[in-house]
């Protein structure tokens, strides 16, 4: 049982969605934010540091919102479906930017894009099961 699994289990507050996607999406978030913090450290490395500039400007956005989002998406009690809803929203869209333009460099090579960019999809595709989930 992971840690995410765990608290979310014991938490006295109902989640806003089944706790099995819940815990996949907040565990896909904060996944998301190590592969793109990581990334942008592995871009820093490459040759031509200018060409990944908005690769690694993506990463590091990406990165912030992803962690921001699990963390939000672990706060259960008293929640605001409207806070969690342009979180989730904003989360798939930095996600999928981050994807695309990593799926760009994995095509030459760049395999830190490419574990980064399936982080990225894994985490866009959770942020929508969530999304999908709550109640309008």
């Amino acid at each position: 049982m992971t840690h995410a699994q765990q608290m979310v289990q014991t938490n006295p507050s109902q989640p806003v969605v089944e706790q099995a996607t819940l815990v996949e999406c907040i565990e896909a978030c904060f996944d998301c934010a190590q592969a793109c913090t990581a990334c942008a450290d592995a871009c820093l490395g490459e040759g031509d540091v200018q060409m990944l500039a908005r690769c690694i400007r993506l990463d590091l956005d990406c990165a912030d919102v992803c962690d921001a989002t699990g963390k939000i998406l672990s706060r259960q009690t008293a929640t605001e479906p409207a806070m969690i809803r342009a979180t989730l929203q904003a989360c798939a869209e930095a996600c999928r930017l981050c994807g695309d333009e990593c799926e760009n460099h994995a095509q030459h090579g760049m395999q830190h894009c490419q574990a980064c960019a399936d982080a990225c999809r894994r985490c866009e595709s959770a942020c929508k099961g969530v999304l999908s989930g709550i109640a309008a």
